[in-house]
């Protein structure tokens, strides 16, 4: 399998080290705008491999799509990173042309391509990749709800005392601060409700730290989080390389699901050798539909700053 990563900023390198440590793609390709980065990324990279045991080839290349030809699997991480006090919604000015500019670059070499969508506002650029390129939704994924619902099941162990291979959970919605929404209510321990260990404001204080997962972090670091976001990618991307057909949270294109339409949001979505396969429709409260139904409006108002 081959898999190309645009950009070779920190979350990029960090996406194509984690897929090539699990050895399961032949060649990762790191594309960037800047002059020699992303072949230094590369052989900086390559460079781990007898240490760190893979047979992956890195290849780093300056702007030149056509090494990216015959790609199976695409990510796209360009764009400008929050700064603190920033909104992911700020960033679609600059993001929307870049995003839109890549995906079709990739698609004139890779037709067959499955296209993950990592940029900020994520929800909106994996809208603004479908307008742009035509693809069928199954191939095309924004990464969200996988990096989301990982932050979330930290913050539950960490609430929880607990290991946190104990533990399971899922976030729905936009990818922003105010559109998630972590399910509480279905997060367990073991299969055993969280609530039964937790009080409900205790776990309501595990959901407001989900939301401003990436705030908090922006704001300790100066920039967007990497490790993270590059390990929910190379989670996803696995996931389709090896046809495992594994649940993730992630943005998808709706068509009536979940009483939504003409737009992409965070739902839980089955992953395998043809991208998306299935889109899990579970059974929501009122509370978390009234939720959901304020996520798609508020991504609704930044699709609407697109020009496609």
């Amino acid at each position: 399998m081959k898999v190309t990563v645009v950009g070779a900023g920190a979350v990029g390198a960090s996406c194509a080290e984690y897929i090539a440590i699990k050895n399961f793609a032949s060649e990762v390709v790191l594309l960037d705008i800047k002059e020699g980065f992303a072949e230094g990324k590369a052989m900086d990279l390559m460079q781990t491999a007898s240490l760190n045991g893979f047979d992956t080839k890195i290849t780093g290349v300056t702007g030149d799509y056509s090494k990216t030809a015959g790609s199976d699997v695409c990510v796209i991480t360009s764009g400008i990173p929050r700064k603190p006090g920033m909104t992911r919604e700020e960033l679609i000015g600059i993001n929307a042309g870049i995003v839109k500019n890549v995906s079709t670059s990739l698609l004139e070499h890779s037709p067959n391509m499955i296209l993950i969508v990592v940029s900020n506002p994520m929800d909106t650029m994996t809208y603004l990749a479908h307008k742009a390129t035509g693809l069928p939704k199954n191939r095309i994924i924004g990464m969200g709800g996988a990096l989301d619902s990982a932050r979330f099941k930290y913050r539950l162990a960490e609430a929880l005392g607990a290991p946190i291979s104990d533990v399971d959970g899922m976030v729905i919605g936009g990818h922003s601060d105010t559109g998630m929404f972590p399910l509480t209510r279905l997060a367990t321990r073991n299969s055993v409700p969280v609530s039964e260990f937790l009080s409900e404001e205790r776990l309501n204080q595990v959901k407001e730290d989900t939301k401003v997962g990436g705030a908090t972090l922006t704001k300790l670091l100066g920039t967007s989080a990497w490790y993270a976001p590059g390990a929910a990618v190379s989670g996803m991307v696995q996931a389709i390389a090896c046809d495992t057909k594994k649940i993730f949270p992630c943005s998808t294109l709706l068509d009536g699901e979940y009483g939504l339409t003409d737009i992409c949001l965070g739902v839980p979505v089955v992953l395998g050798k043809d991208g998306i396969e299935k889109i899990v429709d579970i059974t929501l409260n009122d509370e978390e539909k009234a939720h959901l139904a304020a996520s798609a409006e508020g991504v609704r108002k930044t699709n609407g700053l697109l020009e496609v």
